[in-house]
């Protein structure tokens, strides 16, 4: 069984597609980072880097002891692997998949969070920031829509590339993109829309209160950090 630490996130998402897709037996315990629980000691001796989603594989394929893993494309690897799916067992078919994951986790997935974060929650007067985010969130989408145009998917089959990327698209708004302008793009986001593995990622999230107002209280947890705090927490 895969214990999911889990908060409605984009990289939350990635992991809660992954799981409805493959039928992995899962239980979710709630991380809510508004209100700091992402520090408690608990949480910290897992994941220490303090960050969802986590995992913890309470029958992994050694039969040792349960197994934590973090980061959300390391997530997707271990469950692609330990489940043989959604990840091509030949090299050129898996380079492609990791290639395109990782291109995921080093851009679309910072740039486009960084540009939602200067777009709705950064103060006034962060104009070459907000435009820098912008335009390289819209070079990402581009490079994406040139990719779509010749692929169904984006390593060729349905993989955990496409289950990382996609819910990074799906807050496209808030990174102030339009799909009008990336039709190939589009056309895909609609494709994997239809899933039901997608309807019961949004159950799942809609189970959990995530509509919370940004405050002054819940920022410091969630933009506040320092190097000075995590050494204060050992």
């Amino acid at each position: 069984m895969i214990e999911f630490y889990y908060y409605p996130t984009p990289n939350c998402k990635k992991v809660a597609i992954f799981l409805e897709e493959s039928g992995l037996d899962y239980k979710v315990t709630p991380v809510a980072i508004t209100k700091g629980e992402q520090f408690e000691p608990s949480f910290l001796r897992l994941f220490p880097n303090n960050r969802i989603p986590g995992i913890v594989d309470h029958a992994p394929a050694d039969g040792g002891e349960p197994l934590r893993v973090f980061e959300s494309g390391a997530i997707l690897f271990y469950l692609a692997e330990k489940s043989g799916k959604f990840l091509p067992a030949d090299i050129r078919g898996r380079a492609e998949v990791h290639s395109w994951l990782m291109w995921q986790m080093a851009g679309l997935g910072p740039i486009c969070g960084q540009s939602h974060h200067f777009h709705g929650y950064a103060p006034p007067g962060q104009d070459y920031a907000t435009t820098r985010f912008f335009n390289e969130a819209g070079r990402l989408y581009a490079v994406l829509d040139r990719l779509l145009a010749e692929r169904d998917y984006i390593a060729g089959d349905y993989s955990i590339a496409d289950m990382a990327c996609y819910p990074w698209v799906a807050e496209h708004g808030q990174q102030r993109q339009s799909l009008d302008d990336f039709p190939h793009v589009q056309r895909w986001f609609a494709t994997i829309s239809q899933r039901p593995a997608i309807d019961r990622m949004r159950t799942l999230a809609d189970a959990i209160d995530s509509n919370v107002k940004v405050t002054d209280e819940s920022r410091k947890f969630l933009f506040g950090q320092t190097a000075q705090q995590v050494r204060q927490r050992g």
